[in-house]
């Protein structure tokens, strides 16, 4: 079955209003908008009471899951403030952003609703990497904190084509934005410590690495000669392809001779006992971008 999103059910119901305000006449809207406020508001009330008849360890299971969180923090119900949930967020990413020499630290939440983030490191050379980071903490926070309405972070990623303070600038509810081609694709690994699987997700040849408890994910292709990795082998954090060309796998693929192309790295972010893995985005015809 198809898992459900609550964040694509409310911009689909975002997309429908607008499509009938642009053809409704204004009174017909009027209705429209008063029934669903009149749905949220029955919703929120049958939440609350609900909340309010168990104890404390069920409402935390209930605000840890993350369509029935979702819906807390839309009804205000939620247990956690926001610092509290974008802080959970960034404790989800670390493990994924220390494969890219990198941290990040959260300095507040403005009245606004934006978040204000700090990137620490970076990956030295290697813009598919800060694509990457950005591409997790944009969606962890997401998930975790639905009513931020923005995400600014600072710091610069060496080798970066950008220059200034700001390297991410997310908003989460773009109205009306071009269709993003990438997405999350939900599966379950089983890799050993220290060896490497191959996984066709989507139709995306993808290889992820053990490195003694931390997974790592990356196209499986070698940018040097086009062969895949999962043909090559794995020696501590060394990559090794078919045609003998050296990655190192826990620092974002970065090319073990200089000037070398680095591997193209994807997130691979734990979720609820299984994983997920963000493809990369593809142009029309299913090449990638």
């Amino acid at each position: 079955m198809e898992r459900l999103s609550v964040r694509e059910v409310s911009e689909r119901i975002d997309t429908l209003l607008d499509e009938l305000g642009n053809g409704a006449p204004a009174p017909v809207m009027e209705r429209v908008e008063e029934l669903v406020q009149c749905v949220l508001a029955l919703y929120g009330e049958g939440l609350g009471r609900i909340l309010g008849s168990v104890d404390d360890a069920t409402v935390r299971r209930l605000a840890d899951d993350e369509v029935v969180g979702n819906l807390l923090v839309l009804h205000d119900l939620h247990p956690d403030d926001v610092d509290t949930r974008v802080q959970q967020a960034l404790e989800r990413v670390r493990p994924y952003l220390g494969s890219h020499a990198g941290g990040v630290s959260l300095s507040g939440v403005d009245e606004r609703g934006v978040v204000h983030l700090r990137l620490e490191g970076s990956c030295d050379g290697c813009p598919s990497s800060a694509l990457t980071v950005r591409s997790a903490i944009e969606d962890a926070i997401l998930v975790a904190a639905p009513d931020v309405v923005a995400v600014e972070a600072e710091g610069m990623v060496e080798g970066s084509v950008e220059a200034g303070p700001a390297l991410l600038q997310i908003e989460p509810f773009r109205a009306h934005a071009e269709p993003d081609r990438s997405g999350w694709e939900h599966l379950d690994l089983d890799v050993p410590p220290r060896t490497t699987a191959a996984v066709d997700v989507a139709g995306h040849a993808v290889l992820v690495a053990n490195l003694d408890g931390t997974l790592v994910a990356y196209l499986d292709r070698c940018p040097a000669c086009g062969a895949a990795l999962s043909a090559g082998s794995l020696a501590g954090d060394r990559l090794t392809c078919p045609a003998r060309h050296e990655y190192d796998v826990r620092l974002a693929g970065r090319a073990l001779v200089p000037g070398g192309e680095h591997l193209t790295p994807l997130p691979l972010l734990p979720e609820r006992g299984a994983w997920k893995v963000s493809l990369p985005a593809t142009a029309p015809g299913g090449v990638v971008a």
